[in-house]
């Protein structure tokens, strides 16, 4: 189910953030709570608001896609994605053994 991140409150948006970062692995709890000028690494805070700014303003698209969509017309759009065309398709052949005699 798609949700309206503008929708969201502040401590919603931030365990959002933080869940997704934490399913890829990026603990946002490395990162210093107070600014350091030597690094310039961003702190906690500051990372938190820009991508809360980031998941705010984002386009819908970008907001809602999902990497599998239902059976019909998008699933046919995508099913052609993951098999791009190759520029050079004899060159593949012939590194796969699939050419034929000539």
């Amino acid at each position: 189910m798609a949700v309206d991140p503008s929708s969201l409150t502040t401590d919603q948006l931030n365990a959002y953030i933080v869940a997704r970062l934490t399913v890829s692995g990026i603990d946002l709890t490395l990162l210093p709570t107070t600014a350091d000028p030597v690094t310039g690494a961003p702190t906690q805070a500051q990372a938190l608001a820009s991508l809360r700014s980031f998941v705010l303003n984002n386009p819908t698209a970008i907001n809602s896609w999902r990497p599998v969509p239902a059976a019909g017309a998008d699933a046919d759009a995508l099913s052609q994605e993951l098999s791009p065309p190759l520029e050079y398709p004899s060159i593949a052949q012939a590194w796969t053994g699939q050419v034929g005699d000539r």
